[in-house]
């Protein structure tokens, strides 16, 4: 199998997660450096018509994308550790939160996003900077609330590590980069230094990945 990546990609970050938890190791890694615009090249189209990463291939030619497909579907065939619950409310629950991060405050961060709002919008870098602290800001004070709301462990649904876990590492990481104040956020600083300790997290980090840049 082939996992296609980038080192500061957070969809990319979250399969690194879920592959350390599971022990899962793709037979061969391939570095598509976005700001370089590798997502854009014929090869690599040709395996993702979207241009975007992460994307996996099976070893029957089929090409998953989409961090949260490429999760799930390494959940239901490898299903130890879970990574969801399973009682369908908490799933469902697990689910909300973890796409809140996937589906409304990520892509708002996304390099396409902020290369348009400089490109198109004359934005310069403290614009898109205050754009991000925006709305990073306002998803994760929401998530805040959720997490509070099902505080239940360790981490964000209970004393196991799961989906909401992965989709949170690195947003609260994009947070740390674009300087969004976390400081009235301490459930998910918490959460945030419980999964960090663990090398499944702490070993995915963008800084540590071959293909790291300053």
């Amino acid at each position: 199998m082939i996992f296609h990546g980038y080192f500061r990609s957070s969809a990319a970050w979250r399969c690194r997660i879920a592959f350390n938890l599971k022990g899962f190791v793709p037979d061969d890694t391939r570095y598509v450096h976005l700001r370089k615009g590798e997502q854009r090249a014929d090869a690599f189209v040709g395996v993702n018509p979207q241009g975007l990463v992460p994307a996996l291939e099976l070893d029957d030619g089929t090409v998953l994308t989409q961090s949260m497909a490429i999760i799930e579907w390494l959940d239901e065939t490898r299903p130890e550790p879970a990574l969801l619950p399973s009682d369908p409310v908490q799933r469902a629950l697990v689910r909300g939160f973890a796409q809140a991060i996937c589906c409304d405050i990520h892509p708002l961060q996304n390099l396409r996003a902020l290369a348009y709002l400089r490109s198109e919008l004359g934005q310069d870098q403290a614009g898109v900077d205050a754009w991000c602290q925006r709305w990073l800001g306002d998803g994760l004070a929401a998530c805040e609330r959720l997490a509070v709301r099902h505080a239940a462990g360790r981490f964000c649904f209970g004393d196991t590590p799961g989906l909401a876990d992965i989709c949170l590492i690195p947003q609260m990481g994009s947070a740390d980069r674009f300087g969004v104040d976390t400081s009235d956020m301490p459930r998910l600083r918490e959460i945030t230094a419980n999964c960090l300790a663990l090398p499944a997290f702490s070993n995915a980090a963008p800084g540590k990945q071959p293909d790291a840049e300053a």
